[in-house]
């Protein structure tokens, strides 16, 4: 594969990427809508916990196959998985009474074939262009993520005063850059590792059990969820090639850097339904015009996103991660205080929490890398990756019960009731865990940066 066809595949490979992110943004913003026209308010944030779940294992899962697979029959599947599930969930929710199951497994379809393209991207990017193209495709990559995210939220905004699912038919377009793809993209497999099938099966499985409890708060599903786990840490000690090793989990360094992941991007999908709730449910606003104002978050995570290798390079990782956590965990303060202070003043917090989440990413992630040798990098990106989207999956799905049950209304630490009770109450708690992902971090950073 030249350079220059490694260019051809990789602008519809980001173009798809895109129109597949820009679907998960919307559906994030209202699936509290969604739940409610489902008939399952109380379970609504497993629209987004569960395909958050599958994200981040089919990113470990395709970045592996990536090195075996012929990238032209992935992305053929991807792409056709993405278009069926696409067409699926819109025709399941228009033309027939929507249902909750239904809207999941479409999310699901979707969440997996578009993410295809996503790997694909980073795969491509690093086998076949030169050094100088990669800096650009790579910064290319951030900005489009951050993009589909803001033009995500407008798309739900509008659709939602129609009907929420036109949203599912946003990505279909992606079929037609299929022949571009397949004339550019290189047909050659590897002769890299089979994938850990079963490892990911029972890992996954433990995680949406996890998820699950969340929402349910069904007792049974704790213990299979733990029981799972139990079954994922003895699989690893007998398999023959487990996706990750026993070793990794005796790598403290590794451990306690994935301790941070886990407790910072927690709360990494919080702010976006939040403040479509209090626009809704406090200012009376409908998710259109809210989304009119919380674009400018996004916009302003755009920015710092792109802008970040560029800060780590002037301040050092330490204090821009130490940045990061500080605007996120501010921010989230700010918005409890600040529920009745008005829609603007909301929006402007809304900018502080996604300057910090625009730059949490990259120092986070080459702070967990760099406690793994070269040989472990790529288990540990995909190690990453799962940490975050199940962690995060985690968080909304916390977020999403304690919502829809107005579980944090009777309180106020700032005199609001009702839903501003019930919402301020859920920022303060995003800020409590941020709060201690930071003293965990200052507690051990040193040891984990250390030689």
């Amino acid at each position: 594969m030249t350079s220059d066809m490694a260019v051809k595949a990789l602008i519809p490979l980001l173009i798809t990427f895109i129109l597949g992110t820009l679907c998960l943004q919307g559906f994030n913003l209202v699936f509290q809508q969604v739940g409610q026209d489902v008939g399952a308010a109380g379970q609504a944030s497993l629209i987004t916990a569960i395909p958050g779940i599958i994200l981040g294992i089919v990113c470990f899962v395709y970045g592996s196959l990536g090195d075996f697979v012929s990238l032209k029959k992935l992305v053929t599947i991807g792409i056709v998985t993405l278009f069926v599930g696409s067409v699926f969930g819109f025709a399941a929710s228009y033309f027939f009474t929507p249902n909750l199951w239904v809207v999941i497994t479409a999310r699901v379809l979707q969440t997996a074939g578009e993410q295809v393209a996503g790997s694909a991207f980073l795969v491509v990017a690093t086998k076949y262009l030169k050094n100088s193209l990669k800096v650009v495709f790579f910064g290319l990559f951030t900005a489009g993520y951050q993009l589909s995210a803001a033009i995500g939220v407008f798309a739900a905004g509008f659709f939602s005063s129609i009907h929420w699912a036109f949203l599912f038919l946003i990505p279909t377009v992606t079929i037609l850059l299929l022949p571009v793809l397949l004339a550019n993209l290189p047909n050659a497999s590897g002769t890299g590792e089979k994938v850990d099938g079963w490892g990911f099966v029972i890992f996954g499985l433990g995680a949406a059990f996890l998820a699950l409890f969340f929402s349910y708060q069904a007792w049974w599903m704790i213990v299979v969820a733990i029981a799972l786990f139990g079954f994922f840490a003895y699989y690893i000690h007998v398999a023959k090639h487990p996706f990750v090793t026993p070793e990794f989990f005796h790598n403290t360094k590794w451990l306690t850097a994935t301790g941070y992941v886990l407790l910072l991007f927690f709360p990494n999908y919080f702010f976006s339904p939040m403040f479509n709730y209090v626009a809704t449910n406090v200012y009376s606003l409908d998710t259109s015009t809210a989304s009119r104002y919380i674009v400018w978050g996004f916009i302003v995570a755009a920015v710092l996103g792109t802008s970040s290798g560029w800060i780590i390079g002037k301040i050092g990782r330490h204090a821009a991660l130490l940045t990061s956590i500080c605007l996120m965990g501010g921010g989230f303060v700010l918005a409890g205080f600040m529920v009745n202070s008005g829609i603007l003043a909301l929006t402007a917090v809304g900018c502080i929490v996604y300057a910090g989440a625009g730059m949490l990413y990259s120092p986070t992630v080459s702070l967990v890398l760099g406690s793994l040798s070269k040989d472990e990098s790529g288990r540990g990106v995909g190690m990453n990756d799962l940490a975050m989207n199940t962690t995060a999956s985690i968080g909304i799905a916390i977020m999403g019960t304690l919502l829809g049950s107005n579980a944090l209304s009777g309180f106020s630490a700032i005199g609001a009731t009702g839903e501003a009770a019930n919402a301020s109450n859920v920022f303060f708690f995003a800020a409590a865990v941020i709060v201690v992902g930071l003293v965990v971090y200052l507690a051990t950073h040193k040891k984990v940066e250390a030689e």
